[in-house]
């Protein structure tokens, strides 16, 4: 990260408080909890992913050294852990801590360091899907994975379920986390694939004009699934931690894992399967919530 200075501020101009954003790009719901609640920033100076000035509060997600780094720098930091985890969280530096745990998964571990505040799944800030959907997007998150179990992940079963999805459905979106090039490479072959990187692409909007939803057990394919209500499909973990969340949310709604992408049931799953975890409006929005916090923190450092 780049040295940080700060910048000569018009007497004049109305404050407006500066914000640095900083993620893990290579985790699916890091990109997400950032996008997500950045887009309630919109009254703030925000810098991503480094600031040309020191900022007056940095929202950190799933990014620890960083958090340590800009704490050392005397930068007040609000940080997030992202993704579910299925053992203790790692400590961190920070003035306010937060962990993305809805209240279905209140009984996951804790941090040594308090005080540690759970915050509700983050929704798009659409709550809708099209109209007129067609095509498949699959959301892989391979982050836990070491290399070779995303080549093996990649072969025998994310090549043939592209293939077929496209059969099925007319094309199919790709988006990856972690090791893009390796599976844009392997599913360059495929006709009527997309991959992308997900750090790169707005899956927000491509959940919305898509027929069908498979994706790896993370917080993020949760969140797009419960608040649109909309059907999931799980494909196969990567990981314990994805393991202990797809077993925990397949105990609570009626979610299929694609062991077999050739299976009917993957292509046909519950049209709404979210009745015992169905949000309401206040659920949806925890994304706003931590934007004030952030902004209360930027512009009144005293808040805190």
């Amino acid at each position: 990260m780049a040295v940080l200075s700060r910048c000569t501020e018009d007497p004049g101009a109305p404050a407006r408080g500066h914000v640095l954003l900083v993620d893990e790009p290579r985790l699916l719901d890091a990109s997400t909890a950032r996008r997500r609640i950045a887009g309630h920033l919109t009254e703030l100076d925000v810098s991503y992913p480094t600031a040309p000035s020191t900022p007056d509060v940095a929202l950190v997600c799933d990014a620890p050294e960083a958090a340590a780094r800009l704490s050392g720098q005397g930068v007040p930091v609000v940080y997030l852990h992202c993704r579910h985890r299925a053992t203790e969280l790692p400590a961190v530096p920070a003035v306010t801590r937060l962990v993305q745990r809805p209240d279905w998964l209140s009984e996951r571990p804790t941090s040594s360091q308090q005080p540690l505040n759970a915050v509700q799944l983050l929704a798009p800030r659409r709550l809708t899907r099209n109209r007129s959907r067609s095509g498949c997007l699959v959301l892989v998150s391979a982050y836990e994975a070491d290399d070779a179990e995303r080549a093996d992940f990649t072969d025998t079963f994310l090549r043939p379920a592209a293939a077929e999805a496209v059969h099925r459905t007319g094309h199919c979106d790709v988006v990856c986390d972690t090791g893009f090039t390796a599976v844009r490479k392997a599913l360059g072959p495929v006709a009527g694939v997309r991959v992308h990187r997900a750090a790169d692409v707005d899956f927000d909007a491509l959940h919305a004009a898509a027929e069908t939803f498979l994706a790896s057990p993370t917080l993020t394919a949760v969140s797009l699934a419960w608040a649109r209500n909309a059907p999931l499909t799980l494909l196969p973990p990567l990981g314990p931690d994805q393991r202990d969340l797809a077993d925990r949310l397949r105990r609570l709604v009626p979610i299929e894992v694609a062991e077999d992408a050739r299976r009917p049931a993957v292509w046909t799953p519950h049209p709404g399967p979210w009745g015992p975890l169905e949000p309401d409006d206040d659920d949806r929005r925890e994304a706003q919530r931590i934007a004030r916090r952030v902004r209360q923190l930027a512009l009144v450092p005293t808040a805190f």
